[in-house]
């Protein structure tokens, strides 16, 4: 088994491409540190600018969207008490019907702070009629998924992702054992 679940509070601020000192390409994607909604957009190639939560609305008529996961594609997570700005990330592997990988910024602290890109971590569909509605996220200080469920509006399609939105290896086990693995 790999964690405890534990409650966390999760910010995930909006911002614009600006606002984080290098490009992307040029430090690298996995060495970002900043907010959500920029490392979604680099990441992604999705060119939509704002709050997390907002991204679904304003992808409608700019983009496909649906509530099943694509490699590339990026998952909009609900504006709620604990995510009052949502939160984007991109689905970097689809490991099987209920569970995937995905490359997030403002997850998990590292080094006690957050803001850091994660790569290929686990998403685990808990919604009871399999459609993605409800999830639940690997959280980097439980070793394992967290105790939250989260609210998602669903997927937004047809970016151009990175090359680098997934490692050449990803633990496919882990991520099973992270979501099936009695706790």
């Amino acid at each position: 088994m790999r964690g405890l679940f534990a409650r966390f509070v999760i910010t995930c601020l909006a911002g614009q491409a600006a606002s984080f000192t290098a490009p992307l390409a040029a430090s690298g994607l996995l060495d970002y540190v900043g907010q959500c909604v920029p490392f979604a957009r680099a990441a992604s190639g999705i060119e939509i600018y704002g709050d997390a939560w907002t991204w679904w609305e304003q992808a409608g008529g700019r983009y496909d969207r649906g509530h099943r996961p694509r490699e590339g594609s990026v998952i909009v997570f609900a504006k709620t008490g604990r995510l009052p700005l949502g939160h984007v990330a991109v689905v970097s592997r689809v490991v099987e019907q209920r569970v995937l990988m995905l490359t997030h910024a403002n997850w998990s602290r590292q080094n006690g702070e957050r803001g850091h890109a994660e790569q290929d971590v686990t998403l685990y569909d808990v919604s009871p009629h399999n459609d993605w509605s409800r999830v639940k996220v690997w959280y980097r200080d439980n070793d394992g998924l967290g105790g939250g469920i989260y609210p998602v509006k669903g997927f937004i399609y047809g970016g151009h992702p990175s090359k680098q939105l997934t490692a050449r290896n990803p633990d496919y086990v882990g991520a099973l054992i992270d979501a099936y693995a009695p706790r």
